[in-house]
């Protein structure tokens, strides 16, 4: 290993401090390194990379896409380094009180058949999990974790990929059995669809049709809140809804629940995160028990 490599992540967290602060004076500051000492180690940094991290003006500091990705992988390797050391470090009792969010599907399906394990193992931890379909603000919620879906949407943030999950359309054997089976995708806009009211309903559904991909529109359905609400409804034979795979395999395998267009279906998934606060300082060990806890833990 050379000395360059063991110098990679003081670049990292110059680089982090100049994007987190806004500019090279305030990391410089900082770092305890004068302006020009920042700028030349960025340039460094940009050169070694063959990519433009940044682009400078008189004002403030503009990300690129390039810039963006790294910033966000410096700070999750950052975090992991920071991390390691607080293990090798003294340590610490995992007790306290930890306040999870999540969605309702999730809760119910993937982290409550876990919660008996993570409390026989942490007996002196008491656990919260409040669940929204919608993205919370962590702070204001007072959450020590968040579990979602997607990039995220605040520089603060910190998240670990937990795993990944397919997605797919649903309907119960009575529903068929009185509208009818699909058998391609455009027969999906004379059905009934399920689907979430929120943001993500307005993107529509995804299929593939031949080489092609296209996207069917909510024109007849109903529109709910939440996963599990949505699940109950399709079981009730209220109609179609794409859902992800952990929230109706055991319905599927039950026969309670048939897969719809499943030769059409994408391949499309969502990635699951457990997201936290990354600044403020080391996260209590009961969090860090936790995050490890799912990584192990989770299957999708």
């Amino acid at each position: 290993m050379s000395r360059q490599d063991i110098n990679r992540s003081g670049e990292m967290e110059v680089f982090v401090r100049a994007v987190e602060l806004g500019g090279f004076t305030a990391a410089a500051t900082a770092c305890r390194m004068t302006p020009s000492a920042v700028s030349k180690l960025v340039a460094r940094l940009e050169k070694r990379l063959g990519t433009r991290l940044i682009n400078r003006s008189t004002r403030r500091l503009q990300l690129t896409p390039e810039g963006c990705g790294f910033y966000e992988r410096s700070v999750a390797i950052l975090a992991d380094i920071a991390e390691a050391e607080r293990h090798a470090s003294a340590g610490e009792q995992v007790s306290g009180h930890i306040r999870v969010n999540t969605s309702g599907s999730f809760g119910n399906h993937v982290l409550a058949p876990l919660i008996p394990a993570f409390m026989a193992l942490y007996p002196d931890v008491s656990l919260e999990v409040f669940h929204t379909d919608r993205v919370v603000d962590l702070m204001e919620e007072r959450a020590d974790v968040a579990i979602r879906t997607g990039p995220l949407k605040s520089s603060s943030l910190i998240a670990r990929k937990l795993g990944t999950v397919r997605n797919m359309l649903i309907a119960s054997p009575d529903y068929l059995k009185r509208h009818g089976t699909p058998t391609s995708p455009p027969e999906l806009e004379r059905h009934f669809r399920i689907d979430f009211s929120y943001s993500r309903a307005t993107q529509g559904w995804p299929l593939r049709l031949g080489n092609q991909m296209m996207t069917i529109p909510a024109t007849r359905g109903l529109q709910v809140g939440d996963g599990e609400a949505m699940r109950h409804l399709v079981l009730a034979g209220a109609g179609i809804a794409r859902l992800a795979a952990f929230t109706v395999k055991a319905d599927l395998e039950a026969g309670r629940l048939l897969p719809v267009l499943e030769e059409f279906n994408p391949g499309d998934v969502e990635e699951f995160y457990a997201v936290y606060i990354g600044q403020g300082g080391p996260l209590p060990a009961r969090v860090r028990a936790l995050l490890e806890f799912l990584r192990e833990n989770v299957r999708l």
